[in-house]
């Protein structure tokens, strides 16, 4: 274990020079790089990547902050896998290392730096949980350059010895708040123990304070830090409103936001809040799927699918999914439930507006949440606009998009039937098992990649 510093490194705000903001191939970043970007349609960096760049390239430290949204991907990705070109992973011992703390965040990644590995002949590869450990296994005896990973199932394979990581040279951190409000740190920290002593470290984080700062303090050396925005919701393309809604009213509401035109999210407090509500908005006729930690793996995915291709144009989720899905285009992000604290609405507030888009924020509050509801956006660093609305009202669709819903109700596709058990068939094995949750979820109580054409790199 390192521990270099006993304070914490001064923060530097990063700004775009006086000679404008400079260019992928003036930050340093290899040819093949280069290439893969102009073929990406990535025509100039966002700020984070222009600021942490120059300094990660050249092996140094980082600490990086920046809000959700703003290109944290490609800054410490690009970073990684440029200075593991020219070198070959042996078996079990991968060369890079991202720790994150989502299974969709960790897909996410891997896809947005798949086109960036391949033209610099490197491999990747996501170990996470819910997911086959023998064929992560597999694929780790086979060799990966680059690494992404949760440390529980990271954590995992060192202990079944079959990843090894005292060949790892650099390692990324991402939203390492997170990482402390889950309770991985612990985790974290025996996985950088297992890394070597002098490898270079990335962390990128919300917030550098408690536990984060611990751990800055004990394994980065000599870290530079840089800043490109405030840890606050005052986002200039984002829109804040508070919708003051009488209680029985709120159910009709809901339907009438949902069956706006354009992708939207909706959080729920619990799992069974998402169920229940992706059940009353089909039969509203709303295509809406559900995200949340007690799905199976494999229906996490489909509904993320589906969301990011426009199958389904409403996503019902949890507080999974505030971090671990970074999809574009994302218009409008509702609070059914208020969030608990200032931390998740930032982040759940961040899944719109993301690399210079516009977007709005509502929050739905019923009297008796009133008073909390405004101390969370005031603490949180928001200005919302309050209006109070009911079914129908115009301020409704004049800051939603809200209309009423068709009333057809969406029928699931009817199941393949299971092949008779007995008559010396064989068993057939079922499929991942889902889950539920706690609380009464929807009013109880209780997870960056490319951009269009012609655009920044996000």
């Amino acid at each position: 274990m390192l521990a270099t510093a006993t304070t914490m490194p001064p923060e530097e705000t990063w700004t775009v020079p006086a000679t404008g903001m400079p260019s992928f191939e003036q930050l340093g970043l290899p040819a093949p790089v280069l290439r893969a970007l102009e073929a990406g349609g990535f025509t100039e960096p966002f700020p984070i990547q222009a600021a942490t760049l120059p300094v990660t390239l050249e092996g140094r430290d980082l600490l990086g902050r920046g809000q959700t949204g703003s290109g944290k991907t490609l800054a410490f990705g690009l970073a990684l896998l440029s200075r593991l070109a020219g070198g070959r992973a042996r078996a079990r011992q991968p060369r890079g290392l991202v720790l994150v703390p989502t299974r969709e965040l960790a897909q996410q990644v891997v896809d947005a730096l798949v086109p960036y590995a391949k033209a610099l002949g490197l491999t990747t590869a996501a170990v996470v949980g819910g997911m086959s450990f023998n064929r992560q296994a597999a694929d780790l005896q086979r060799g990966v350059d680059l690494l992404v990973a949760t440390p529980g199932r990271l954590t995992d394979h060192t202990n079944q010895r079959t990843a090894d990581l005292s060949a790892v040279t650099v390692t990324a951190i991402d939203e390492a708040d997170r990482m402390a409000d889950m309770g991985f740190l612990p985790q974290v920290r025996a996985i950088l123990d297992l890394t070597p002593r002098d490898g270079q470290r990335l962390l990128f984080s919300a917030t550098l304070d408690g536990d984060v700062g611990t751990l800055v303090r004990q394994y980065l050396t000599d870290p530079v830090t840089r800043s490109v925005a405030p840890p606050t919701g005052s986002v200039s393309t984002m829109d804040h409103h508070v919708l003051h809604v009488d209680t029985a009213a709120k159910p009709r509401i809901v339907a009438e936001i949902a069956a706006r035109e354009g992708r939207t999210i909706l959080f729920v407090r619990t799992k069974h809040g998402v169920d229940r509500l992706v059940k009353t908005l089909r039969r509203e006729g709303v295509a809406a799927g559900a995200l949340h930690g007690g799905k199976a793996q494999n229906a996490r995915n489909r509904a993320i699918a589906e969301f990011k291709e426009g199958r389904t144009p409403v996503l019902v989720a949890t507080d999974v999914a505030a971090r671990g899905i970074h999809i574009d285009d994302v218009s409008l992000v509702v609070h059914v439930d208020p969030p608990a604290d200032p931390k998740d609405y930032l982040h759940r507030a961040g899944r719109t507006a993301r690399a210079g888009d516009s977007g709005t924020v509502v929050t739905m509050v019923t009297a008796p949440e009133r008073r909390d509801v405004e101390r969370l956006t005031r603490l949180a660093g928001v200005r919302a606009t309050h209006t109070d609305v009911a079914p129908g009202t115009a301020a409704l669709t004049a800051i939603t998009g809200a209309r009423p819903p068709s009333g057809v109700p969406i029928v699931e596709a009817p199941k393949p039937a299971q092949a008779p058990r007995g008559n010396g068939g064989r068993r057939r094995r079922g499929g991942g098992n889902g889950g539920s949750g706690n609380g009464g979820g929807y009013g109880g109580n209780g997870n960056r990649s490319g951009r269009p054409n012609g655009r920044r790199a996000a």
